[in-house]
């Protein structure tokens, strides 16, 4: 039994000690005297004090128990295995297979195979169960024993404190309820301490994916410099040996890469700010709530629509069309694959969130403005365009910068359909790429994070972390400011 399966028990017991914590807050109230709290307060924190301590132990033991049994059994590796860690990995990967394997067989048979009696493969063979990889040695079946033993410990002990910590967590919650006790002050205090918890999590993720990208992003700067990163013009990370500049064979010029980002973001806004804003516009001023209803609906199904679709559209569709209708008469490129297609495509997908934006703020201003327009004699459209767009304009450009970081960010569209080479041109019918693209081409295959042609991968990562949380940043202190001004 899982820890799905436990977590349901202790829901149950929770569920116990909510109903016993009510009938003796009751049993109080009908005996005259007068608690301060509530009932349902009363059993609340009873059943506060079953979750707890219960869902404590729980997180305990599975944070804890990978740690142990890693340590374990791979104290059962010899020590040159130990020393090195993919051999160790792999031959830890071996004997979770073996582990597996060994649950099949029965005593017996566990034993004529830890005394080298019978091998072991084919032993499992006859059950089902291929082994592949090196050869089985003795000390593999010693620590698949040993993490089956492990496992099976860890599990006992996590079902009997768990339900040990719940049972008397829950009594001493029942014991507490008292008529003079502040029931109500004790859960709410919990449930504060809840929503700050769940709030560090975000934060500490937040802080967590920032050191990690920050630690390896130095470690990439001390083999190559930042000057020739940040100015660059040249990406070229080759593997070679150590060049007389100190980089290490290879070039990581950032400044072609930014270029294909921006200009492949500032096509798809282009087509998204307009297309969305008006209707935008249409759905909050004109249409009527029938229309509204329908049209959409419509619309924000394009921001359901996964990214490797429209990246196999713009392949299949948008890049032969646009190549044979304007790039190759105008003599400007002849590739399906380009930035004209990829911003175009890209544009089509942040519509949606513009439009959903922008109508949700056009219907945030003020009716009284409305209302006083038309009292001076103003027409709809002179309303729109006078007095509403600009009540609404603080809102509309965060929306504009919320959905620029969205296309700034984009990966699928992009490799599919701009191509990956890397070059500054002011083309758009031409093959270039973007940040993203190459950092999961840096990242891709067997690599291991000791060379620069990998650890540029956290660099790009964290410039293009830092251009679009500047972006939202921005975005949302202009959101903000506008609120503040209209509700």
């Amino acid at each position: 039994m899982g820890v799905s399966t436990l977590i349901l028990v202790v829901l149950a017991l929770a569920a116990a000690g909510y109903i016993a914590g009510r009938m003796k807050a009751k049993a109080m109230e009908r005996a005259g005297a007068k608690p301060h709290s509530r009932s349902g307060f009363h059993a609340a924190h009873v059943m506060n004090w079953v979750l707890l301590p219960s869902l404590a132990v729980i997180v305990l033991i599975v944070i804890a128990r990978p740690i142990i049994v890693d340590n374990a059994v791979r104290a059962e590796f010899p020590a040159e295995l130990r020393q090195d860690e993919t051999q160790s990995n792999l031959i830890a990967g071996m004997v979770s297979q073996i582990a597996g394997g060994l649950t099949l067989l029965d005593e017996g048979e566990r034993e004529q195979v830890r005394v080298g009696l019978v091998p072991l493969r084919p032993l499992l063979a006859e059950k089902g169960v291929a082994l592949g990889g090196a050869d089985i040695e003795p000390f593999m079946v010693r620590a698949a024993e040993t993490l089956n033993g492990l496992n099976s410990t860890f599990s006992g002990a996590m079902w009997l404190l768990t339900i040990l910590a719940a049972v008397i967590g829950g009594a001493l919650g029942w014991l507490q309820i008292k008529p003079e006790m502040r029931a109500r002050n004790r859960v709410e205090t919990v449930i504060k301490g809840v929503l700050i918890a769940a709030s560090a999590i975000a934060i500490l993720t937040t802080v967590g994916i920032v050191f990690s990208m920050l630690s390896e992003s130095l470690r990439f700067f001390s083999m190559v410099s930042p000057v020739n990163f940040f100015f660059g013009s040249t990406w070229d990370p080759r593997f070679a040996a150590a060049d007389s500049t100190g980089d290490e064979g290879g070039q990581y010029g950032i400044l072609p890469l930014l270029w294909g980002t921006a200009y492949i973001s500032i096509i798809a806004l282009i087509i998204a700010v307009p297309i969305g804003l008006f209707s935008a516009i249409y759905m909050a001023e004109y249409a009527s709530k029938r229309v509204r209803g329908i049209v959409k609906p419509i619309i924000e199904v394009l921001a359901g629509i996964p990214t490797i679709v429209y990246g196999f559209f713009a392949l299949v569709t948008v890049g032969p069309i646009i190549r044979d209708a304007v790039a190759v008469p105008l003599g400007l490129g002849s590739s399906g694959s380009s930035v004209m297609t990829a911003g175009v495509v890209m544009g089509i997908m942040i519509i949606p969130f513009i439009s959903s934006l922008s109508d949700d703020i056009i219907n945030a201003v003020p009716q009284s403005l409305r209302d006083g327009s038309y009292g001076l004699g103003a027409t709809k459209s002179e309303t729109v365009r006078q007095v509403v767009l600009p009540a609404a304009l603080p809102g509309i450009v965060g929306a504009v910068l919320l959905a620029a970081s969205r296309a700034i960010g984009e990966t699928m569209i992009v490799v599919l359909a701009a191509g990956v080479a890397t070059r500054i041109s002011l083309n758009p019918f031409q093959e270039m790429t973007t940040i993203t693209v190459k950092i999961v081409s840096q990242l891709t295959g067997d690599t291991e994070f000791t060379s620069p042609q990998v650890l540029v991968a956290f660099a790009l990562g964290l410039t293009l972390f830092v251009v679009t949380l500047g972006l939202n940043i921005y975005a949302l202190h202009i959101v903000r400011k506008y609120r503040e001004q209209y509700d």
